[in-house]
């Protein structure tokens, strides 16, 4: 489906659950993820959390992609200070 602007849109069905249903249903509730549907998981009908499906990748990740983009120092590897995780 395309959006006004003609780029592509994905919509999502979406279902609300209590979360001590969510708790009883789980296994349920994964396979409509799966599938495309937003669970909203609410107490007190108060939205708490939401379980999306997880997108997955076209391409595999390339290795060196973005070579010299991200610098270490030369001291990187060395031993942290005695006072360092008392905070001093």
């Amino acid at each position: 489906m395309r959006d006004l602007v003609g780029e592509k849109v994905n919509y999502m069905m979406t279902k609300t659950v209590d979360v001590l249903e969510a708790q009883k249903n789980l296994s349920e509730l994964l396979s409509l993820a799966a599938a495309g549907t937003e669970i909203i998981l609410t107490e007190d009908n108060k939205p708490l959390a939401r379980l999306v499906p997880i997108e997955a990748r076209n391409a595999p990740r390339i290795a060196g992609l973005h070579a010299g983009a991200i610098q270490t120092s030369d001291d990187f590897d060395n031993p942290l200070p005695e006072g360092f995780w008392a905070g001093n």
